[in-house]
């Protein structure tokens, strides 16, 4: 499955890619993004990849491979991007980009346990996979109290059904260890199949799949992203060159009010300004053309001169 990379026109234009610049991909996936600004600041100019997937890091090698003079890989979490910059010896940084979503393979074909339409897969959900000692969706999903579980889900999920998804997970445990994807989205299946006065169990039909909001927020606790994306732009900015642009794509309430929260107060204490008073979202061509884009967000912001 090709990932598609999403507001691409949008985020080259708004990093305004300079010949001979050098550019940050700090959420590389499948080298969508950073296979157009590696076409764009040629001759010389270089792009630092990192990504914590050791199998995203490999699909990108490949597509970027007409570019492997210029382009810089690193495997590892951006929450670590000064170590990382400091380890490749990365300087005059004109440009960072993190994409805070997830390819579509990642979803789909690696068997971690991030789609719900992949009924036997363990409930996994580390980025880095094996490699990664951080607990998976199906330890949290056994072992915090029913409360922390509705906590968890209404909190980074924004589901409506927390407590009462929480609770029924709670008594299912009881009769046995909840590890694969199947099991966890038919919990909450039969919780909205209860709602809709309606005990068949037959596949979801139009709309948002009743899943996807408890799969977003365990995924999030599993990757920490919250306390991650907020280390990368503490260390970003810091990191750009004087007239230096960073670029956040998010896809949720949360990562974004994280973002326009942390631009305006650098706007504030004068350390740039602010390109997108609203965020940029996608033309309705591209939502037809790219389902995924549908929910995305990006916002620029571009630090002040001698900072």
């Amino acid at each position: 499955m090709k990932h598609v990379p999403v507001l691409l026109t949008e985020v080259l234009e708004g990093l305004q890619i300079k010949k001979d610049g050098n550019y940050i991909d700090c959420t590389l996936g499948d080298g969508g993004h950073s296979y157009e600004i590696l076409k764009k600041n040629a001759p010389n100019g270089k792009l630092l990849g990192i990504d914590a997937d050791p199998e995203s890091l490999l699909r990108a090698k490949h597509v970027l491979n007409e570019y492997k003079g210029r382009a810089v890989f690193a495997r590892s979490n951006f929450e670590r991007i000064t170590e990382v910059v400091a380890e490749h010896e990365f300087v005059q940084i004109d440009g960072i980009l993190a994409d805070l979503g997830w390819s579509s393979p990642q979803f789909v074909e690696r068997g971690r346990g991030f789609s719900f339409t992949q009924e036997e897969d363990l409930l996994d959900m580390r980025y880095a996979g094996h490699v990664s000692e951080r607990k998976t969706a199906a330890d949290i999903i056994n072992s915090y109290t029913v409360a922390e579980l509705a906590t968890l889900f209404k909190k980074y999920g924004e589901e409506p059904q927390a407590k009462i998804i929480a609770s029924v997970i709670g008594e299912k445990r009881k009769e046995k260890y909840i590890e694969t994807v199947g099991e966890l989205s038919e919990i909450i299946l039969g919780v909205y199949r209860k709602k809709l006065k309606t005990e068949k169990k037959v596949p979801w039909i139009g709309g948002l799949h009743p899943s996807t909001k408890v799969f977003q927020a365990l995924r999030i606790e599993v990757n920490e992203e919250l306390g991650v994306i907020e280390k990368l732009l503490e260390q970003g900015i810091k990191l750009l060159a004087p007239n230096g642009r960073f670029a956040i794509i998010s896809f949720h309430s949360i990562e974004d009010r994280i973002v326009k929260h942390f631009f305006r107060g650098l706007e504030i204490a004068g350390q740039g300004k602010v390109i997108t008073k609203k965020p940029i979202v996608a033309t309705y061509k591209e939502t037809k053309q790219n389902k995924r884009s549908t929910s995305a967000k990006l916002r620029i912001f571009e630090k002040k001169i001698n900072n």
